[in-house]
């Protein structure tokens, strides 16, 4: 249990000593501590709450919604045969921030992962809470980042992986965001359990660099 925690449990303590001990009963207060001290722990009570609230959500900040866009989409072929990127689209302009998406077909049963190639030619795994692309009902999704300059190209790639590569990817990924880092990956540290299967070009309609 955080100290935090900690602290917001004692002030609602105190506080509720204070308020039980001022319940009148027939007339009568309870009267197991006398008016001062009820007014001390009341007001004890609520400083510490207020402070163990503030220094709660200092420790534990919540996450800012995303927005992201959604550019043109792929007119889709049924059935299915294959994983594939519907959105966006070969040579589309995209922001800093894009929902990438796609198809798959109904029998399939791997991990997708997207990774984007900027121009420094190594690879960025994306993610979003769930760190894989979210699948369902033939549809996956993943929220895309890009960071680099107005006009630079990207390579957007789809991967299908098995559970080796996926934990390897989720790693990396946790491994950046605690160091404040985010090298890339070279094309011989890609896991054999990731392969390629679709591919496309965009173009960044922005200057993203440092956005993220």
């Amino acid at each position: 249990m955080s100290a935090e925690l900690v602290i917001i449990i004692v002030g609602t303590l105190l506080l509720l000593i204070a308020l039980i001990d001022s319940i009148k009963i027939k007339g009568s207060s309870i009267g197991l501590v006398n008016i001062k001290l009820r007014i001390i722990l009341a007001i004890a009570g609520v400083l510490l709450l207020m402070y163990g609230g503030y220094s709660f959500g200092l420790a534990n900040p919540q996450a800012q919604i995303e927005q992201v866009e959604v550019g043109e989409k792929l007119q889709v072929q049924y059935p299915v045969k294959s994983v594939q990127i519907i959105s966006p689209i070969i040579g589309d302009s995209v922001n800093c921030r894009i929902l990438t998406m796609g198809v798959y077909p109904e029998s399939h049963d791997k991990d997708i992962w997207i990774l984007l190639k900027p121009s420094d030619g190594k690879y960025y795994p994306q993610s979003d809470h769930t760190n894989t692309s979210y699948k369902r009902d033939g549809e996956w999704q993943v929220i895309t980042r890009f960071g680099g300059d107005k006009g630079e190209l990207y390579d957007i790639i789809a991967y299908e992986t098995d559970a080796a590569a996926s934990q390897f990817f989720s790693s990396t990924i946790q491994s950046w965001k605690d160091s404040l880092s985010y090298p890339g990956l070279e094309i011989e540290e890609l896991p054999s359990g990731a392969i390629e299967v679709d591919r496309i070009v965009v173009a960044l309609e922005n200057n993203c660099r440092g956005v993220f």
